[in-house]
């Protein structure tokens, strides 16, 4: 009588055990699908441009950026070591994850272009993330930069590096990231862009929007391809107006290859571009790829873990 009872309670019991652990299940895999895309890219820099990644909250990145001279053109070549002997630009910033969401950082940088001796003040927040189960297709970054210049003022008034007062020396970059990760091999970013310039030269334009591309292809789980490009769009008399003085502007193209060791990401790349700042290679890059005015360029990002 007992051994019928014990098997009759274990048929009814049977069911919602079952049941029970279905449903367990089901959560357990709604959880896994909603889940943050992670590792988008590795870097919160591709090349030239932001990717979409912020610093962990506690987190500061070291990073220095160094840009050498042409390695081909009137300027490179054997002579110049292919560039080896000059430095365009070289940025050293400190940056810092105040929250897994908000970053905030400052750096240095020589400067390449009308204005030297800059100093960037830059924050980046990470408004949306790209979920496991497409409920959020695409992560969103918003980051944006103040930079001031050190450098003497010209004594010639219609020179870009006159500087009348102290807002003459600023400029500001605003900028969305959109980022979406296709499986585990590739990542794409188009990145929207305003830049806003107090200073610039005569028949040059203080504010210019730009567009950017850029993209991370994975080889191994150390090693991958990354490359970004940036069109600013420029009105056609200020370009006819430089192009009829010599000078013509160019949109930057970086490519590069990233390396991942311990807590070290090293990017390997070559650009047109001269200098490390958005406000100043977007609006005012003027070498080309077709003329050998491309450059050796290396980001190292060095990151420690402070407050855990």
């Amino acid at each position: 009588m007992l051994y019928l009872r014990v098997l009759a309670a274990a048929l009814l019991l049977s069911p919602v055990a079952l049941a029970q652990d279905d449903l367990s299940a089901l959560f357990e895999k709604d959880t896994v699908r909603r889940e943050p895309v992670i590792a988008t890219f590795k870097s919160t820099r591709i090349i030239n441009g932001q990717s979409n990644e912020t610093l962990a909250k506690g987190d500061l990145d070291f990073r220095v950026a160094h840009r050498f001279g042409d390695i081909g053109g009137a300027d490179g070549g054997s002579k110049t070591f292919f560039g080896m002997d000059n430095s365009t630009d070289i940025r050293i910033a400190f940056e810092y994850g105040i929250t897994d969401r908000l970053t905030a950082g400052i750096s240095r940088a020589k400067g390449s272009g009308n204005h030297a001796q800059l100093y960037e003040a830059m924050g980046k927040f990470k408004v949306l993330q790209q979920t496991m189960d497409n409920r959020m297709p695409v992560g969103v970054t918003l980051f944006g930069n103040a930079v001031v210049t050190a450098m003497k003022s010209s004594t010639d008034e219609a020179d870009a590096s006159y500087f009348g007062n102290f807002s003459h020396r600023m400029s500001y970059t605003g900028q969305a990231v959109i980022t979406r990760k296709f499986g585990n091999m590739l990542s794409l970013a188009v990145l929207p862009t305003y830049i806003h310039r107090n200073r610039v030269a005569f028949m040059d334009m203080n504010d210019m929007f730009a567009l950017g591309l850029g993209g991370r292809l994975r080889f191994s789980n150390r090693v991958a391809l990354v490359v970004d490009y940036f069109l600013p769009f420029r009105d056609q008399a200020g370009r006819d107006y430089f192009e009829g003085r010599g000078m013509k502007f160019y949109n930057p193209l970086g490519v590069g290859v990233e390396i991942e060791t311990g807590g070290h990401v090293f990017h390997l790349n070559f650009t047109n571009s001269t200098a490390t700042l958005e406000n100043q290679f977007i609006p005012e890059t003027t070498s080309t790829w077709m003329d050998g005015q491309f450059r050796w360029g290396f980001n190292i990002s060095r990151r420690f873990s402070l407050g855990r």
